[in-house]
């Protein structure tokens, strides 16, 4: 069904270790908007959805998340690379590293662990597409706050594109929406 390309949709190449930049990352990889909460909700919600035009942009989205998902991934294990124990308790990540070792764990910035409770769902069509907007809005949010605490061009860039992508999302959901109320399906 699916071709993989073993390749990122937006190339990652780190080239220093940033514990701290990795644990803020967290929150867009087991955050309540992170990447994961956002693909898992449009892959619940399109059931939803009244036409197979609805159906076929939350499937889309939603496998373009899991892609971002990837991205993530990847920054976080580049940054944390080779990192020592002492380096990742300073970084507060030791607690982190006592369950999980360098291994990736889906958890927001503070150890909290993803909770199916991020995945919202009303199974009314309009109110779901008006949460996605504003969950791309807030996704937007957190990658804007995310450059903000980084002068690092490696890890600016993707989170550039990352960023521009909810931008791209919020648009299709809003065009979604507006279909729908004037078609009043």
């Amino acid at each position: 069904m699916w071709k993989y390309e073993k390749k990122l949709e937006y190339p990652v190449n780190i080239r220093k270790k940033d514990l701290k930049m990795a644990k803020y990352l967290m929150a867009q990889y087991g955050g309540p908007d992170s990447e994961l909460a956002a693909s898992l909700r449009y892959l619940n919600q399109r059931y939803s959805m009244p036409d197979d035009r609805g159906k076929a942009l939350l499937t889309d989205i939603a496998n373009e998340e899991l892609a971002h998902i990837e991205i993530i991934a990847a920054m976080i294990s580049q940054l944390t690379k080779g990192a020592s124990i002492d380096e990742l308790e300073k970084a507060g990540l030791g607690g982190h590293y006592s369950m999980h070792d360098h291994g990736l764990f889906p958890a927001n910035p503070n150890g909290v662990p993803f909770t199916s409770s991020y995945i919202e769902t009303s199974g009314d069509y309009i109110a779901d597409i008006e949460s996605d907007m504003a969950a791309e809005q807030r996704a937007r949010a957190t990658y804007e706050h995310l450059m903000d605490m980084t002068d690092d061009i490696d890890i600016l860039a993707p989170l550039s594109f990352l960023r521009q992508r909810e931008v791209v999302h919020y648009q299709r959901f809003k065009e979604l929406r507006n279909y729908y109320l004037e078609k009043k399906i």
